[in-house]
């Protein structure tokens, strides 16, 4: 799979493991928003129940209770027994609720919920940044292992030339046995140098496919052009007055200050009574005294006289949250500043080092082309051509280290200020 620095980016961004996580975070949280919000509608509500009565008290008439007359005689003529309703009683009830002063800790309730969307939102920009850096840091790093690994095989070249003229010289009594171990000795550890930069160079490439969401042992081809990307950053007070307004973890904080306040007041809000509007249409079947079908409304009032204290330390604790956010606040302000300022001085001092280390290169290029030009004319030795060649390979691994190192700490800048490092 052959991808540049920006593909690699948007592929991550779309597959990559910890993107996904947040991302269903995110629908999950805006669910128990939705839910929230569902608190401000009236309730509807069906109820019913079959019960049967063991015995039934009755209204008993007792013999002659209503007078005792010549031409009827006692009325009535013996004791009646008038049941109330029957043994099994039918209700069924819908009714409606609307919550009136309980609006108050609802809507509290629907502040903190928004928070919680927005601090999950927040987070999955985070890891999105995150995930960007991370990117941009595992290319770089692969591109120059693999410009290292290519200046210790040259390194390595011209160790072996050496070798074999040491080993000439010994023969021919222009040199002690001692040189040819030295050199044979340079040769091993380059050789350990180029099989520890495989070895790191195996493990960043199975760490770029891990974070790309794909299979750890997907091959990929890099650009090698993508190393001299420079990113586009604001000034160094701009970037302080951004990040104070745009970054994402005091943004994430800020939202958990709002969500904090909002339990505070919906803590004191707990000390108003509950009262509700309701709505009730009933159907009774064996009930005495009641038609089969009627309607109630009117309000119901709640209100708990004691409870232990329980609200008053609800407030405390919601009060000590608020001072908590707040000092939380204060201090992610302070360390982002220092972040910043931290950040533009190691990219000044990345700069310079790239400046440095271009000088290098050109004066590595040159020793090259006169060391060629001196091979060629046979006033110098192969092993002095070829370790020119290497040197020169070393210092291009060097500059192309210092462009990424000034690339990485641009992006790391970036994502601070609450940027996509792309």
């Amino acid at each position: 799979m052959q991808l540049t620095l920006e593909q690699a980016i948007n592929l991550a961004l779309k597959q990559n493991h910890s993107i996904h996580l947040r991302s269903l975070s995110v629908e999950q949280t805006q669910s128990k928003k939705d839910e929230a919000r569902s608190d401000y509608l009236p309730q509807i509500k069906a109820s019913g129940s079959v019960l049967h009565i063991t015995e039934l008290a009755g209204i008993e008439i007792p013999k002659g209770a209503f007078g005792n007359y010549p031409a009827t005689g006692p009325v009535p003529a013996k004791p009646l027994v008038v049941d109330q309703g029957s043994d099994t009683g039918y209700t069924g009830a819908a009714g409606l609720e609307q919550p009136l002063t309980q609006l108050f800790r609802i809507h509290q309730a629907n502040v903190a919920a928004k928070q919680d969307l927005l601090i999950a939102k927040t987070q999955l920009d985070q890891t999105q940044d995150s995930i960007a850096l991370q990117v941009r840091q595992l290319y770089y790093n692969i591109l120059i292992n693999q410009q290292k690994l290519k200046a210790s095989q040259d390194q390595l070249a011209a160790a072996q030339i050496k070798d074999e003229e040491s080993r000439n010289d010994v023969a021919r009594g222009n040199a002690l046995e001692i040189s040819a171990l030295q050199s044979k000795a340079a040769i091993l550890q380059v050789q350990q140098e180029s099989l520890t930069l495989r070895l790191q160079g195996n493990d960043l490439q199975r760490q770029l496919a891990d974070v790309l969401g794909l299979p750890v042992e997907t091959p990929i081809d890099l650009d090698p052009g993508a190393a001299a990307v420079a990113l586009d950053i604001p000034s160094r007070t701009d970037a302080i007055r951004i990040a104070l307004d745009q970054n994402q973890d005091l943004k994430a904080a800020r939202q958990t200050l709002t969500k904090a306040q909002a339990g505070l007041t919906a803590a004191k809000d707990a000390y108003i009574p509950d009262v509700t509007a309701l709505s009730r249409y009933s159907y009774q079947s064996g009930v005495p005294f009641l038609v089969h079908n009627f309607g109630t409304f009117g309000f119901s009032l709640g209100y708990d006289l004691f409870d232990g204290g329980r609200r008053e330390a609800k407030v405390r604790e919601a009060r000590s949250e608020v001072h908590s956010a707040e000092v939380t606040v204060d201090k992610l302000q302070s360390e982002i500043e220092v972040q910043v300022q931290g950040i533009y001085d190691r990219v000044d001092e990345l700069r310079q080092m790239v400046d440095v280390a271009g000088q290098v290169l050109k004066v590595r290029t040159e020793a090259a082309r006169l060391a060629d030009r001196q091979f060629e004319q046979t006033a110098a030795l192969d092993s002095a051509r070829s370790q020119s060649h290497a040197d020169l390979a070393s210092a291009t691994a060097s500059l192309l280290e210092a462009n990424c190192g000034l690339s990485l700490a641009e992006a790391d800048l970036k994502r601070t200020i609450g940027q996509m490092p792309q």
